[in-house]
């Protein structure tokens, strides 16, 4: 069976998260229903990462493979006809080795968390970022974000019920910049890693968010690191800002 790299793109808010779910909108369920359209009683496809309810992705990667050996090209607008009006789009479509596999090939995963700091609530982001009513400081944010940088134990920052074999995470890249718009400001988190925890990139940017508010001071944030215990951490942000930018991979199996 020919197999398939596919670059995905979607709005998570109508979704109960990636993972095919009995009785819930998922995105697999969506993407499957739309393959089963074009062959019947096809393997599950296979995603880079498990996306949670509410979290958007601007570059998901999964594999499928298919009966017929598909165009690429055909076989991404027949999938993009079939979804619709799901808000799910696929980007890019390769035909890959049998022995890529979404998941286990990756060798990165690169997020991106988007906060809104503004009295007036969005309009047009609305469910797309993580809406507060009061200001930042960026510099606080930056500081204490260099503690996160590296081999750590995250059991402070997963969740009780990830299921990980071990809490320690090599998180290569933390950066966080700021847009000033009307009325207020964009921060953006940007983070890359091999793999992450569940509730990971989440619950740092909740963390940092109360330094940029002068609640935490930066050095508390190597406190609660320190801790190994998932009550030092500060509050878990919202899924609304969070978005799967990218997935790195030996060999980019959509490069031209």
């Amino acid at each position: 069976m020919p197999r398939y790299a596919l670059k995905i793109e979607y709005d998570g808010r109508p979704f109960c998260g990636w993972q095919r779910q009995a009785t819930l909108p998922s995105v697999q369920g969506a993407i499957e229903a739309a393959l089963a359209k074009l062959e019947h009683d096809l393997p599950s496809i296979g995603a880079a990462g498990r996306t949670d309810t509410g979290v958007h992705a601007t570059a998901q990667v999964a594999h499928c493979d298919m009966r017929r050996d598909w165009n690429p090209f055909r076989l991404m607008e027949a999938l993009n006809h079939h979804l619709r009006p799901a808000p799910v789009a696929i980007l890019a479509c390769a035909q890959v080795d049998e022995g890529f596999h979404a998941r286990f090939s990756a060798t990165e995963r690169r997020y991106l968390f988007r906060l809104l700091a503004r009295r007036a609530p969005p309009t047009f982001a609305a469910g797309q970022v993580w809406h507060i009513r009061h200001a930042l400081q960026l510099a606080p944010m930056q500081q204490a974000a260099t503690h996160l940088l590296g081999l750590h134990d995250f059991t402070t920052f997963r969740a009780s019920q990830c299921q990980a074999a071990s809490p320690c995470k090599t998180l290569d890249a933390l950066d966080i910049t700021c847009e000033d718009l009307p009325e207020g400001q964009e921060f953006r988190f940007s983070l890359r890693a091999r793999s992450f925890l569940h509730n990971q990139v989440r619950s740092i940017v909740g963390t940092l968010e109360r330094v940029g508010a002068g609640a935490w001071a930066p050095e508390d944030v190597k406190t609660a690191l320190d801790a190994r215990d998932r009550t030092a951490c500060g509050p878990v942000s919202p899924p609304d800002g969070l978005y799967l930018t990218g997935v790195g991979y030996p060999s980019d199996p959509f490069a031209a």
